[in-house]
């Protein structure tokens, strides 16, 4: 199948390259090959080689030369990984690992991918695409993680590590300057030795105008309606770290970190890209908008804090008791004009707050050809939404509705977990774990008609129970200190919960309180992985390759309901399997030259979706499920230029179509009722795309005395026209469709000085 289009076969068949972003390993030296880099994804440190898992490690530098402070720009590098932000924002993560995805950003939602930072649980997807400062690496875990990492991660897990403080005097600046206005700038301090400890700080900033221009007079405008802001798609960062590091003796040393990051800027343009709504025909277009005209509340705030703890005692040679006591803290709001027209048809809003508390203590040791890790973890956290809501309000009180939407949450969850290791020969081992967690939540739901009534009494509550447990099993072959190939059997699961958002105006009050009342159940999925890694030609090169199959139960589905107020819900609908391949090589070649390359395959289908009822999963289309994920990467050393060493790197990456909703794939009235009047899967279907970045670069200018470096870059260099999300509200509200379209052409000049 000719699944990718031209002019990207052709960039990457004239780069003849590879992944990007060093996904297993760096390179160290201009001539001695690949240095492996040392990974934490099973609680302790291990050469990548020897970890049973598919992990992707990108390195900090390579992370930094591309410009990336969050996870979002790991989409295009990492086989089978989608990134994207969720509709309307910047700072609320929707990620897809092998096609297991949360769509949905509201706090009663559990995210399918875990985030750890430092060891600490992210806990929700809103607010987690912010600014992360001094990044060591990032360990991208496909597959379920759920005996070490815990629940919520049956997709898999972005391991986080910032860099340690180096007890030395020195640090680095850098001021960016691009189009739209953009300027950016960060410094780094080590500070020197302040008694024992070893202290860093970093501060960061960021600001760029919009790329779609917000006035009156774009669109035909009813009169005395103002523009409710400026410009969409603008950018307004800012973020600070602190690391202090104290070894108090030899055995044992106290670690703090912590993080803040500030967002204050206007929403996505939520273009309208379909309606049958005849009044909102000359605001329709199929082409990313430069400018727009929108009359709604259009924002979004995200301030995010973030403070850990981390003891450590090295108990003999060979065992270490570990401590992390962890806090974070968001406040994040959004407002939305969802028909993208200076009209008053659908403007909404989320003003959330969220609290979470961690502790975890770990045991990790080796006792001849045994290694364990053993640990027991503490969670707890509440949030509240208030989400008002306006439909219609443009024809006057008689047609015009406002929705008041209110909710609020607790969790509390307890696991015990342990990982075992041993040696069965110099060449075989086999791995067992096993995690039990046990979780309570509540739930407390308030909504109705604003004047009018509540469809769902505002002293609505709820509480549940959940407990789970996920193993382990792994045969690992290693004949060599170069090649290793395992067999991997995981489970992992994605806690259940209640629909934050339930409730219809149309429903009696007693159905609506047992919609929320009602839980839906955790996720579960299990997968078989057969993988290998390989080392060679003086380890210059580097081959991993995993196929996986996996089978999901009791999947948790996003069924968006346009009925009255914006609302999703979330039912457990049906079983699915998915199978894949994952390929990632790279070669490092003489002066420094590396070339490198990633390609993800996957297929999946519903083996039973329950709708109403009826079996219909042979008319439902799984999301999230792009067949062809491909990427390449060239980071060429091209001479000395001014005394200084010349770089080029180029990035492409390829994503292939998928579908965004498990709606039907067609009407059919005698076998799938529910599909008449609903929305099919093609309505909501992203069109694959490809994308290239480059950067080039000159690395120690002398000016004035001071070394700097020196890079131009530029990312979507072939302004490639792209969508990111897209929101169907469905026949039932005229087929309103919007579309989020990603970042046009950005270029800039960057300008580094170390000291």
């Amino acid at each position: 199948m000719n699944f990718m289009p031209a002019s990207l076969r052709c960039t990457a068949i004239t780069l003849a390259v590879a992944l990007a972003l060093q996904p297993a390993l760096q390179a160290q030296s201009m001539d001695t090959g690949l240095e492996e880099i040392v990974v934490t994804a099973q609680k302790r440190e291990q050469r990548l080689i020897d970890v049973p898992i598919a992990v992707t490690a990108l390195a900090g530098d390579a992370l930094e030369r591309r410009g990336i402070t969050d996870v979002q720009g790991l989409e295009g590098f990492t086989p089978n990984l989608q990134i994207s932000p969720t509709p309307g924002n910047s700072s609320a993560a929707q990620i897809a690992i092998r096609g297991s995805v949360t769509a949905n950003p509201a706090l009663t939602w559990e995210p399918a991918v875990g985030i750890y930072v430092d060891g600490v649980y992210v806990g929700k997807t809103q607010g987690a695409l912010f600014d992360l400062i001094e990044i060591d690496r990032i360990e991208v875990l496909r597959g379920p993680q759920g005996t070490l990492w815990g629940r919520n991660t049956l997709a898999g897990a972005f391991n986080i590590v910032t860099r340690k403080p180096s007890g030395e005097a020195g640090g680095n600046a850098t001021i960016s300057f691009g189009n739209f206005s953009a300027v950016g700038g960060k410094v780094s301090i080590d500070l020197p030795k302040i008694g024992a400890a070893n202290v860093n700080l970093a501060l960061a900033a960021q600001r760029r105008d919009g790329w779609v221009n917000n006035r009156a007079g774009n669109l035909p405008t009813p009169p005395g309606r103002a523009a409710s802001t400026s410009e969409l798609n603008d950018l307004d960062s800012k973020s600070a770290r602190l690391a202090v590091d104290l070894p108090v003796n030899d055995s044992f040393s106290i670690a703090y970190r912590g993080d803040y990051n500030d967002i204050d800027q206007s929403a996505s343009h939520s273009q309208l890209y379909r309606a049958l709504l005849p009044f909102l025909a000359p605001y329709v277009s199929r082409e990313r908008q430069s400018r727009a005209t929108v009359d709604g509340p259009s924002f979004e705030r995200s301030r995010t804090q973030g403070h850990s703890l981390t003891l450590e005692w090295q108990v003999g040679d060979a065992d270490v008791l570990r401590s992390i006591t962890a806090q974070r803290q968001l406040t994040w709001e959004d407002g939305l004009d969802l028909d993208g027209s200076p009209l008053d048809i659908a403007h909404t809003q989320r003003l959330s707050d969220y609290d979470s508390l961690s502790q975890e203590l770990q045991w990790v040791g080796s006792r001849g050809r045994l290694s364990y890790v053993a640990g027991l973890y503490y969670f707890e956290d509440d949030g509240f939404t208030d989400n008002p809501q306006a439909f219609f309000v443009e024809f006057g009180p008689a047609v015009g509705v406002r929705f008041k939407s209110q909710y609020g949450f607790e969790t509390r969850a307890t696991a015990l977990f342990g990982q075992l290791d041993y040696a069965l020969s110099d060449q075989f081992s086999v791995t067992a774990g096993l995690r039990y967690t046990d979780e309570d939540k509540s739930i407390a739901r308030c909504a109705g008609l604003v004047g009018i009534f509540d469809y769902v009494p505002c002293i609505t509550r709820a509480k549940t129970s959940f407990s789970d447990t996920t193993p382990l099993a792994v045969l690992t072959w290693k004949p060599r200190d170069s090649f290793s190939a395992y067999l991997k059997y995981a489970e992992g699961f994605k806690s259940g919960g209640f629909n934050g958002e339930a409730g219809d105006p149309a429903n009696p009050i007693p159905v609506n309180i047992a919609q929320v009342q009602t839980p839906y159940l955790p996720e579960s999925l299990q997968s078989t992985e057969l993988g290998a890694k390989w080392l060679f030609a003086d380890n210059r090169g580097y081959a991993n390759v995993a196929l996986f199959h996996t089978d999901s139960q009791d999947m948790q589905l996003s069924i968006f309901e346009a009925r009255g107020a914006a609302n999703s819900s979330i039912r457990n609908a049906g079983e699915a399997t998915v199978k894949g391949l994952e390929v990632e090589l790279g070669w490092q070649m003489a002066q420094g030259t590396r070339l490198q390359f990633a390609l993800g395959k996957m297929d999946g289908e519903f083996d039973r979706y329950v709708d109403r009822g009826v079996e219909v999963s042979f008319n439902r289309a799984l999301t999230h499920l792009p067949e062809t994920t491909l990427s390449a990467s060239l980071d060429a050393a091209i001479g000395t230029l001014f005394g200084a060493e010349a770089r080029l790197l180029l990035d492409a990456s390829y994503i292939d179509e998928y579908t965004l909703y498990a709606y039907p794939l067609a009407t059919l009235p005698s076998t799938d009722p529910a599909s008449v009047g609903s929305a099919l899967a093609n309505d909501t279907r992203v069109p694959g795309h490809g994308l290239l970045n480059a950067r080039l670069s000159l690395d120690g200018v002398e000016i004035g005395g001071t070394r700097l470096d020196v890079a131009l870059w530029s990312r979507n260099l072939a302004d490639k026209e792209y969508i990111q999300n897209m929101i169907d509200f469905g026949p039932g509200f005229g087929s309103l469709t919007q579309v989020y379209f990603g970042t046009p052409r950005t270029w800039g000049i960057e300008l580094t000085s170390r000291w």
